[in-house]
């Protein structure tokens, strides 16, 4: 049998217009309430009537996740919670990728919000300021990542700065001195990292050293091995080597231990982003761990409130991280 709006509002203890306002994003509910709700939801397994929805509300019971690339393990294992979290609130994914592209991110100007969706969880890379104002004043939106957006949209972030500063310092207390980072781009929030990198080295009385700091094309694997095959081969080598995503960091290793060198007796590498391969490295890699499922949940709230309420004023999330210390760093 069916599970109904009323065997959850009896599970959760609220009326079903409570349950109904929750999966709706009607109205301000309260934190304990909504999250009693969104257990009994998850725990009976009620799914909402779409079609019937869509029916009534004239919306498509729909929502975009636009993320610059599929197949780095990062935006799959958010887009796996951004899913999660959405089915619990009644709403289908549909997944876009971007590649980071300025025309491919465009593109989510121009498609808007129905008939295909009803509005937008957005990542984008090279998109901000007035690009970024004409897709929010056309569609729900709630944008991911370090953005420049003017306060205009809800927006869901990490403290790129804070972290990347906390990782290098880690390093430092370890006692290593040249510390390198790989991972340097114009985009935000590569410059946001290192600007974290270069406060922990002065924090700690270290010159910066631009030779210790390496581009990278993209943020995989091959980026990661071919920038430390350029440290290696300079002068003297680094100690320890900071990452600014664990793809870049699992490229480096291999490097590092393909010349004879020993990770961390060597040289200490440090992640960022906490995918599952990096658990299962060798040796295991040390990261910065924001919390996706935090991420997830709350896009997708501010999403599905906004997509009910357009008038609602953005609000700017700061989700946590916490540093994974593992074998890569001595942990």
């Amino acid at each position: 049998m069916a599970v109904t709006l009323k065997d959850v509002a009896r599970r959760a203890g609220v009326s079903p217009r409570t349950v109904s306002n929750v999966v709706n994003g009607h109205g301000p509910i309260a934190p304990a309430t909504r999250s009693r709700v969104e257990d009994a939801i998850t725990d009976l397994g009620y799914r909402p009537n779409v079609l019937a929805r869509t029916l009534r509300t004239g919306r498509t019971g729909i929502i975009a996740l636009a993320i610059p690339e599929l197949d780095v393990p990062y935006f799959a294992e958010l887009a796996r919670f951004v899913v999660e979290e959405a089915e619990a609130l009644g709403y289908r994914v549909m997944l876009e990728q971007t590649d980071g592209r300025v025309a491919r991110e465009r593109e989510q100007l121009r498609s808007g919000p129905a008939p295909l969706f009803d509005g937008l969880i957005f990542s984008p890379i090279s998109l901000h300021g007035s690009d970024i104002h004409r897709l929010a004043a056309r569609s729900p939106v709630v944008l991911l990542g370090e953005r420049s957006d003017d306060g205009l949209c809800d927006h869901v972030m990490i403290d790129n700065v804070g972290a990347a500063r906390d990782a290098t310092a880690h390093l430092i207390a370890s006692g290593r001195r040249r510390v390198a980072a790989i991972g340097d781009q114009p985009h935000v929030t590569a410059r946001m990292r290192t600007a974290g990198y270069s406060a922990a080295l002065a924090d700690a009385g270290i010159a910066f050293d631009p030779e210790l700091l390496v581009g990278a094309r993209r943020f995989h694997r091959a980026d990661g091995a071919t920038a430390m095959r350029g440290l290696l081969a300079g002068g003297e080598p680094p100690d320890a080597v900071f990452c600014f995503n664990d793809l870049l960091a699992l490229g480096a290793m291999r490097v590092i231990l393909g010349a004879g060198l020993r990770v961390p007796e060597d040289i200490a590498v440090v992640g960022f982003d906490d995918i599952e391969d990096g658990q299962y490295a060798t040796p295991s890699l040390t990261t910065v761990a924001p919390d996706k499922r935090f991420i997830a949940r709350e896009a997708v709230r501010r999403l599905v409130a906004r997509i009910a309420d357009p008038g609602l004023a953005p609000q700017e999330v700061e989700a946590p991280y916490e540093l994974v210390v593992r074998e890569s760093s001595g942990g």
